[in-house]
């Protein structure tokens, strides 16, 4: 089905209209072969509060970003390889249903759908499309996952001494290593993560303990086998406390109004299409 749509008309409109809604801040969507297989807006549980997300699926990429105006504008366009993407269902509450976490190497984010009937049409759809292009393009399973950030409001004090608690004038961080809120005290290091960034990051206190103990014994080892020695300075793999701060921010401190969006359930009056599926 998926190889019947790929060169349609139908196809091609709609897979523009994303393109349309997204405007110049979007990257081009239309490639040969790629196919638009659904859509549907999703809560996207941030740093500050969930938001409403609007989500596409294509064959080979899942496409999210912010809504300002439902079905005519989005911004903040992000697109993640599904090649990349592995799906962690989890557990039911009285608080939050209708959850899963979407994980890949660079970032991981947890989403709830409006209906179990919707949340379980986005896992097996998704997860098949995953399938579909590990098998297409001969790639393993990811391992290595980014660990999802830790809401701000699931915590009053520092996650690692227990003893800072946060306020107006005392902020809260993140630790790119395990996604923990703690305070600056405790995330004064930076260390160098490849998979999320070019350059140091922040992260707390224990995972730059673990992190540089690491990097000391891959050194030793590099040594051992009789390699140029980079011990000295780590090869420029973390840095010590620094008095500078970072952007601790992420995609979802965009500015949006939300207090301008209708309600939860409006957002999801018309439900997920699925259309490309069925003939």
């Amino acid at each position: 089905m998926v190889d019947h749509l790929a060169n349609t008309e139908i196809n091609s409109q709609r897979i523009a209209a994303v393109e349309s809604c997204f405007g110049a801040s979007g990257q081009p969507l239309a490639l040969p072969g790629r196919v638009l297989l659904g859509e549907g807006v999703l809560t996207k549980e941030c740093r500050k509060k969930a938001k409403p997300r609007i989500f596409f699926l294509f064959n080979d990429i899942l496409v999210y970003g912010s809504i300002v105006l439902n079905k005519r504008k989005y911004r903040s366009q992000h697109i993640i390889p599904l090649e990349e993407v592995t799906l962690e269902p989890l557990p039911e509450t009285l608080q939050a249903k209708n959850r899963w976490m979407i994980k890949t190497a660079k970032k991981s984010f947890v989403v709830s759908a409006a209906s179990t009937t919707e949340r379980q049409e986005w896992i097996s759809h998704i997860e098949e499309c995953v399938r579909r292009q590990l098998l297409a393009t001969g790639r393993q399973p990811t391992t290595e996952h980014a660990a999802p950030w830790i809401p701000d409001k699931a915590t009053d004090i520092c996650m690692r001494c227990t003893q800072t608690r946060f306020s107006a004038l005392t902020r809260r961080h993140h630790c790119r290593k395990c996604g923990f809120v703690v305070c600056a005290e405790c995330s004064r290091e930076r260390f160098l993560l490849p998979r999320l960034s070019p350059k140091p990051l922040r992260v707390c206190s224990l995972c730059y303990r673990e992190l540089a103990a690491q990097k000391r014994k891959e050194e030793e080892a590099e040594q051992d086998r009789g390699s140029p020695g980079q011990l000295a300075h780590l090869g420029g793999a973390f840095c010590g406390a620094s008095s500078g701060d970072d952007d601790d921010s992420d995609e979802d401190r965009e500015g949006s109004r939300d207090g301008d969006w209708p309600s939860h359930v409006e957002f999801y009056t018309s439900g997920v299409s699925w259309s490309a599926f069925h003939s």
